[in-house]
């Protein structure tokens, strides 16, 4: 096996490594690193996937070395990064495997390194770091649970989002949300404190979504959460008894059966959620396509035309018992978890829009001959669908609700920013407004922006 032996003279030697079909190697390639980036920074990219056992700085070349554990850690954290850009700092790098197997660095240079990596290892094997550099960066964790408070909401953030991308560092217990000082905050509890610091380390400072959601985490000076109620405001996962409580709706069964289960790979996806709140934690952003995975069912109630913002709608089915509320079938599970971030607590008609994961895997048809009452529709081969071509320009063009929308398909190829008082109007506009017949062959096309007037 070939190893990199990194000191002062021949560490000029190293070169960008171009070739892309390098065979697999323990060792990862980091290119496009911004400027000033940590050592922890570049560690907290590896550390989802498993033990990071060595790293290598070349600040002068904005590159880095990474060595993982095993090669099965590292192919995973690869393939993760082909389909999800990783992010540092908001700018994207590149990840590829180093040509070689091992890193050994016993150069003077690289004691700062070292010392950072002695630390998280230290953590990851539940011990405490010990070097005084290391003890700069961690301290022994005092409390499995972690206060997190989001920053720049720019639209909700779900307690499973939540329990999705926390659930990577281990076994999340109990999980409570709530609003101070005007902020979005929650108190999450893990089974080991060991778990909690590398969460800690690894996410804070992490944006959920694409510059926007940013984690801010902190030890809770609380030892122990105590939940009441299982529903979309706290969860516990050991009690799944806990009545809802409050009028808040309860929590689908079978995604407390899913979310229950502990998931020791990244792409072990345990739930259509898996995907979106991976790429949350690792590259600060939603997975939009690569990670189709089944139940792209949502369970809506007081929702219409705004979910196909988010994604192809390919069945509806209104039920029959409550008419207020659907099943939505989208064309695979990230659309469904994208529309499910995104609209899941606006305000439609007065009421509280209200989005959660089916059990369900698909929205059945009823049986030829079988009169439903008009309940059940296909929308299959619908022309309106926006995200049926891959590589689809809509795929950019993704924005949560708000105010502002952007009218596009106006004859004589014209476009157009609409700015409405509320966000509430504008959904309520988007509902009305989206493929307005406006002659000549022309359907009105309504999104939400990004922009304001």
């Amino acid at each position: 096996t070939s190893s990199m032996k990194a000191n002062g003279s021949d560490s000029k030697k190293l070169r960008v490594e171009d070739s892309m079909d390098s065979p697999p190697s323990r060792v990862i390639h980091i290119r496009k690193l911004p400027n000033e980036v940590s050592e922890t920074e570049v560690i907290a990219l590896g550390l989802p996937f498993g033990k990071v056992t060595n790293i290598l700085m070349l600040k002068g070349k904005n590159q880095a070395f990474l060595e993982l554990g095993t090669e099965e850690a590292a192919v995973t954290m690869v393939n993760y990064y082909t389909a999800v850009t990783p992010q540092v700092r908001n700018v994207p790098v590149f990840i590829q495997y180093s040509n070689h197997k091992e890193l050994k660095t016993d150069s003077a240079l690289n004691q700062r390194a070292q010392a950072v990596l002695q630390a998280v290892s230290a953590v990851q094997e539940g011990g405490s770091p010990s070097s005084a550099a290391g003890e700069s960066v961690l301290t022994p964790a005092p409390s499995p649970v972690l206060r997190i408070i989001i920053d720049n909401m720019f639209y909700p953030v779900t307690l499973d989002v939540l329990q999705q991308i926390f659930s990577k560092f281990g076994t999340v217990m109990k999980i409570i949300t709530f609003t101070k000082n005007n902020q979005f905050q929650a108190l999450l509890q893990f089974s080991d404190p060991v778990n909690a610091q590398q969460a800690k380390l690894s996410l804070d400072g992490q944006n959920i979504y694409n510059s926007c959601c940013t984690l801010r985490i902190d030890f809770s000076k609380l030892v122990n959460l105590n939940v009441k109620y299982n529903n979309d405001k706290s969860r516990d996962y050991t009690r799944p008894e806990l009545p809802a409580g409050d009028g808040q709706p309860p929590v689908d069964p079978s995604v407390a059966a899913t979310l229950s289960k502990d998931s020791t790979s990244l792409l072990g996806a345990i739930s259509p959620l898996s995907a979106a709140a991976a790429a949350a934690a690792a590259a600060g952003r939603v997975a939009l396509s690569g990670h189709s995975g089944p139940g792209g069912v949502l369970l809506v109630s007081n929702l219409n035309e705004e979910v196909r913002v988010y994604g192809d709608v390919q069945r509806v089915k209104i039920l029959y018992n409550k008419k207020d509320s659907a099943l939505i079938q989208m064309s695979d599970g990230n659309q469904a978890q994208l529309a499910m971030s995104h609209l899941n607590g606006q305000k439609m008609y007065g009421k509280i829009i209200r989005v959660t994961l089916s059990k369900h895997q698909t929205v059945q048809l009823p049986r030829e001959g079988l009169d439903d009452q008009g309940l059940t529709k296909d929308f299959t081969s619908s022309p309106l669908h926006r995200f049926k071509k891959p590589g689809s320009k809509n795929f950019q063009n993704i924005f949560p609700p708000s105010a502002t929308l952007h009218l596009s398909n106006i004859p004589d190829r014209k476009m157009a920013l609409l700015q409405m008082s509320t966000v509430e109007e504008a959904i309520q506009a988007l509902i009305d407004l989206h493929n307005y017949d406006m002659g000549r062959g022309h359907r009105l096309r309504v999104s939400f922006s990004k922009s304001t007037i």
